[in-house]
């Protein structure tokens, strides 16, 4: 039988920052920028919560439900070194461990019991290593299924242990909203709603061909997630299992408005790095380079290159994204700047022969950068056209530099 872990940090980024800052334990507290700026919660304290506040809305509007709350940019250089240690400690419990993000993991407990001892007695001990290792609270989700594990340890927040038992996965899952199965957004949430589907047990007592025929082969995987099962989207391999993305893209919302050619091109360029980085971890090489702005009106462009030659090369994707982005920018002040890499490809025998000692020599040394970075932080070293980029990092769900994603045979 599947044991499968679902650990959840509570909190984590205000958690790392209350370690620095212990005057903030207890008060309500928004990590992710001022309250002035146009972006996101990244994280909010349980004291912040209470009135409203999460992760994902506009600053904006956490200031006015909790103009009370200490407003914090963030640390994303300590949040990475502390998401290395939770790995740390992970790494202890199983050799199957897969970090869905910054703060979550998988981990595959199976057949460990002669060690560990059963499913509670691993997690109270999991807890405390946790504990003394970081000073981090997490909570866990147990179950045969990762699906069940991810809702179960949300269920177990704060600082708490939740077991399915085999078995009892439906009846569970049966009176949350359906919105708590992973996947499921406000869209689909509107169009279930509209079902009279309002319930997990709701979506259950549904035939699978009913769902298929009204959501295609996501009304499927709803069937298996309402019954408990992997189904669909990121539960389709196993734990651990490497999974190259689809397309990597950064993008960055400017607090104010800016037609400034330069600092467009810094910021551009800086995104590009980003890029390029993460391609590196994967092992991947690009052949589509896409730009993406958007105006004050909020009115959207975006364009796409193919290249002759696929590339994990920094420059080389910032050269064509920027020629993308002139050719396309009408000088108006600009919102928002993205920079997306598509048609990835492992980049093992993608470098044309006249092309391949340059290649490599860019490649050993943006190695030897990422490396550097690791060590003393993303902004430690930046190329020249991205220095002046006033780019200021904001965390989100996939950043470079996570633990588990070094690059590909290093």
């Amino acid at each position: 039988m599947k044991i499968i872990f679902h650990v959840d940090m509570d909190a984590f980024f205000v958690s790392v920052e209350e370690l620095f800052d212990p005057s903030l334990i207890g008060k309500p507290v928004v990590v992710g920028g001022r309250p002035d700026q146009r972006g996101v919660v990244s994280a909010a304290s349980y004291a912040a919560r209470k009135f409203g506040v999460h992760s994902a809305l506009p600053l904006r509007t956490a200031y006015k439900l909790c103009p009370q709350a200490i407003f914090l940019d963030g640390h994303p250089e300590r949040y990475r070194e502390y998401s290395h240690k939770v790995h740390g400690v992970l790494q202890r419990f199983s050799p199957v461990v897969e970090m869905a993000s910054i703060d979550e993991a998988y981990l595959d407990l199976t057949g460990t019991e002669r060690l560990l001892g059963p499913p509670l007695k691993a997690a109270h001990r999991l807890h405390e290593e946790m504990k003394r290792e970081t000073g981090l609270n997490c909570s866990i989700g147990i179950a045969r299924s990762r699906m069940v594990a991810k809702v179960s340890s949300d269920q177990a927040k704060p600082n708490g242990v939740l077991w399915i038992l085999p078995g009892q996965e439906a009846r569970f899952l049966a009176p949350l909203d359906v919105r708590r199965i992973p996947g499921v957004g406000k869209v689909t949430e509107k169009n279930l709603h509209a079902l009279g589907i309002r319930k997990v047990g709701d979506l259950a007592r549904l035939d699978e061909a009913s769902l298929e025929s009204r959501f295609g082969k996501w009304g499927l995987a709803l069937a298996g997630k309402a019954l408990g099962e992997d189904a669909g989207g990121w539960f389709d391999s196993e734990i651990g299992a490497e999974e190259d993305p689809k397309s990597i893209s950064h993008e960055h919302t400017f607090d104010q408005d800016t037609a400034d050619a330069a600092r467009l091109d810094a910021t551009l360029a800086r995104l590009a790095e980003k890029v390029g980085r993460r391609l590196r971890e994967h092992g991947l090489y690009s052949r589509t380079v896409q730009v993406k702005l958007r105006y004050s009106d909020f009115s959207t462009i975006t364009r796409a290159h193919t290249l002759d030659h696929a590339t994990g090369i920094d420059i080389e994707l910032i050269e064509h994204a920027r020629a993308l982005f002139l050719k396309n920018w009408n000088g108006k002040p600009v919102r928002l700047v993205g920079v997306h890499a598509g048609s990835l490809e492992a980049a093992e025998g993608q470098m044309n022969l006249l092309e391949s000692e340059r290649q490599e020599r860019w490649r050993k040394a943006l190695e030897a950068v990422d490396k550097i970075r690791d060590r003393f932080g993303e902004s430690s070293v930046s190329l020249a056209s991205g220095m002046k980029g006033d780019y200021a990092e904001r965390v989100h769900e996939n950043p470079e530099g996570l633990p588990g994603k070094a690059p590909r045979g290093h």
